[in-house]
């Protein structure tokens, strides 16, 4: 199952307008109104990468197919959904079903589209999804913290397990998520066993309107400082121009994005920030055949990458022979790459870094 990144948000702050634009699709109903998105819709998105074009160019491949990551667009959250308010039970079942968050920020004022709490304010919209998040989690702690003491009293060394829940609980009544304990610790590892929601790493997309593009608003710099308190990061993007572009051709697209003085799409920053804050990386295969850009976790070692291609190839692993990217558009063939002492034989314990060039030696 491929990791996913929910897309999560109050009503009407551009969810489904970005998941439409996202997946070049009508999959999501964006609507003016409360709950057009019911059931969670799913789409899988590429990630941009240059590198192939440039590679399949060098090799004169037949196609390219990049990484690729998942977005799954969730029910809009209102207060109360802790305790089942609108769609509040689907919406926290979905979410907890999700690898990562990205959490949709309203940053613009419009009397057309209507505003749950009345209007945009991005502290404060942050803060009801933080608190319901929060609440659903201490609702399964209290519920783990008795079970735990329980199967302690059996076997005390899991002892351990009753404070760390404890610990969680502490930190959650006082506005903090749970994704703040280290990797590693008792309470990581706790959060972790009960699916805790605010365990989940989590970015913000502040969706601002046409006139922001270039000269984002004060409503965008408090995302960025609720952002930068929490040490997490923000993807600033129009949904209503990514929603023209994706319905334009690529060269209509580039000139469109040139007119509006955009260097990148937010789109792309999207998908770049989601396949990033879930821990991804990606490494590279080229031949006639495709440049393919494959998805591994940050630090995967060759055998566990060779098995992203084939299980074959994982089991029957002898070697990894790896080129640098830059390397080898400078070289360009493998005969030069040879020649200058830049083609590697790396074994099973060699760590993969992102964008290498890989050809895998096995036994079949």
């Amino acid at each position: 199952m491929a990791l996913s990144c929910g897309i999560v948000g109050l009503p009407n702050v551009g969810k489904s307008t970005i998941f439409n634009a996202l997946t070049r699709s009508a999959q999501a109903l964006a609507a003016n109104y409360p709950f057009a998105t019911i059931e969670p819709n799913v789409g899988e998105v590429a990630v941009p990468d240059e590198r192939l074009g440039v590679l399949e160019k060098i090799v004169s491949a037949r196609r390219i197919v990049p990484a690729t990551v998942r977005f799954v667009d969730i029910a809009g959250l209102v207060r109360g959904a802790s305790t089942g308010q609108g769609l509040g039970n689907a919406f926290l079942s979905h979410i907890r079903e999700t690898d990562a968050i990205a959490m949709v920020v309203r940053c613009f004022e419009d009397s057309n589209v209507t505003h749950v709490e009345g209007g945009p304010d991005p502290k404060r919209d942050i803060e009801i999804i933080g608190i319901e998040l929060a609440l659903a989690d201490l609702a399964t702690l209290q519920k783990r913290v008795d079970k735990l003491d329980r199967e302690a009293r059996a076997n005390p060394k899991i002892r351990y397990k009753v404070d760390a829940a404890k610990h969680l609980i502490e930190a959650l009544e006082a506005g903090k998520p749970a994704r703040g304990f280290p990797a590693g610790s008792p309470e990581a590892e706790v959060a972790a066993e009960s699916f805790l929601i605010t365990a989940k790493p989590l970015f913000y997309v502040a969706n601002i309107d046409e006139a922001q593009i270039g000269k984002p608003g004060p409503l965008v710099a408090e995302v960025r400082e609720v952002a930068q308190a929490e040490g997490s990061r923000v993807v600033v993007l129009c949904g209503k121009i990514e929603a023209e572009l994706a319905g334009l051709s690529e060269e209509e697209a580039h000139e469109f994005c040139q007119e509006l003085g955009i260097e990148r799409s937010g789109l792309d920053e999207l998908a770049l920030a989601a396949y990033d804050i879930l821990g991804l990386m990606t490494f590279l295969t080229a031949g006639e055949q495709e440049v393919r850009a494959w998805t591994i976790a940050k630090g995967s070692k060759a055998p566990e990458a060779a098995g992203k291609i084939h299980s074959d190839i994982e089991r029957g692993f002898i070697r990894a022979e790896i080129v640098s990217y830059p390397d080898y558009v400078k070289y360009r063939t493998m005969d030069a790459l040879k020649s200058a002492g830049l083609l590697r034989s790396e074994g099973k314990d060699y760590v993969m870094q992102e964008g290498d060039v890989v050809n895998f030696r096995f036994n079949v």
